[in-house]
């Protein structure tokens, strides 16, 4: 889908960016550059009552209602900008808490009727004091560089910036490999590698999180099929996808999901659908109704980071979950003595899900004594460094080919 949050504008000395009396859908914060505001008074004469410069924002009234512009904006230098759209706004408004909500809408709205009031004319032509609040504002929510992150994201998709690396998931009573979690990386060509810590939860609010899921399962599905056939390995190998509360949002979710397995031609069963705790909080019911489909067909769902969040042993009555992931802040604190709650915790996930019958993956096993407490407790798979870390495709089929089950 097309991100309301567009790629970065640029505007020569001398453009027009807004014009009084247009309507505007759009707001800017101003990247590079400088701009120059005038209103046309009654008579006709345009009065300069502004400037603004790089880390201020311009339009904004236009994100909370249809009203016209009420100045004229001309960039007075060549200017980037990072346009930020009403409909962007209305959606992060809509989801935010309900008094925040009712907050920022009787402010704004104050402040737009403040402004029809005044004296535009009577303004200086400098207003050096609110461009630097503004500034404040902007550098302490850290929104320019998110918004830098979120304009360059879906053009990263386009040009191949953004990979998919592959963990394997090994059975633990075996030492053979289950299967693997897909995990998206973005190497950008001046920044280097960009944790997915920094722009998932980013993409995650713009709502990019949805066309970048849809591109990663197709991705992982073929891959998973590569792996198969290019290894030969002797098992039949599985595939954990990540979704967020985005996803499951979005209302053709289960139709790409059947649609993708079925041009991928993988088996249902190979698939594993990972999720957190927070799809279940905030899209219980869709979630629901959504999940038991994914189930029916034969696919697995994986609660990540269980234990991390509200975990409730209603989600595992209430929704169709047939494994649990042990966060590794908890494997890792195992053979702390000072964190024995850590090891018992362990124990206990892993006894719950043998009781309701669910299968159990430890995450970040980082050597083999985390693996063989973890095989003695009767987890039954483990991922982490110890066994392999996370590689792209060809680097995985090497791996696979050549894999000698080890030591637990």
């Amino acid at each position: 889908m097309d991100s309301s949050i567009k790629s970065p504008k640029k505007f020569k000395s001398g453009d027009v960016i807004m014009r009084q009396g247009e309507l505007g859908q759009n707001a800017f914060i101003i990247e590079d550059g400088k701009v120059e505001i005038t209103v046309e008074t009654p008579e006709g004469h345009n009065r300069v009552v502004g400037t603004r410069g790089a880390g201020t924002m311009i339009g904004e009234m236009s994100l909370i209602d249809n009203a016209p512009r009420t100045a004229t904006v001309t960039a007075s230098e060549d200017c980037v900008m990072l346009e930020i759209t009403k409909d962007d706004f209305s959606r992060r408004l809509d989801s935010s808490d309900s008094v925040l909500r009712m907050t920022i809408q009787v402010i704004l709205t104050r402040y737009r009727d403040m402004l029809k009031r005044s004296d535009l004319q009577k303004q200086k032509p400098e207003n050096h004091g609110a461009e630097s609040t503004e500034r404040e504002y902007v550098e302490l929510a850290d929104a320019i560089e998110n918004l830098r992150i979120a304009n360059e994201f879906s053009q990263a998709l386009k040009n191949g910036e953004i990979s998919l690396h592959y963990q394997p998931i090994i059975d633990l009573q075996s030492g053979e490999i289950y299967g693997f979690e897909a995990l998206m990386r973005w190497i950008h060509p001046e920044k280097g590698f960009i944790s997915p810590a920094v722009f998932i939860p980013i993409i995650e609010d713009n709502g990019q999180i949805v066309q970048a899921s849809n591109w990663a399962f197709k991705e992982a599905c073929n891959a998973l099929k590569r792996i198969q056939n290019t290894s030969n390995y002797h098992r039949d190998l599985h595939m954990s996808v990540n979704f967020s509360s985005e996803d499951f949002s979005s209302p053709d979710f289960v139709e790409n999901i059947y649609n993708t397995i079925s041009e991928t031609d993988v088996k249902a069963e190979q698939i594993h659908l990972e999720i957190t705790e927070r799809v279940l909080i905030t899209q219980p019911e869709s979630a629901k109704e959504t999940l038991a489909m994914c189930r029916k067909a034969g696919m697995g769902i994986s609660i990540d980071d269980f234990g991390t969040g509200y975990s409730s042993l209603n989600y595992l009555h209430t929704y169709p979950i047939n494994t649990l992931k042990i966060d590794q802040s908890f494997v890792r604190d195992m053979q702390n003595q000072e964190e024995k709650d850590s090891k018992d915790l362990v124990s206990s996930i892993i006894t719950l899900g043998k009781n309701l019958n669910m299968s159990i993956i430890a995450e970040g096993v980082e050597d083999a004594a985390e693996g063989k407490i973890l095989k003695d407790m009767g987890c039954q798979y483990a991922q982490g460094y110890h066994f392999a870390r996370p590689a792209p495709e060809k680097d995985v089929i090497e791996t696979v080919s050549n894999w000698k089950n080890p030591e637990i």
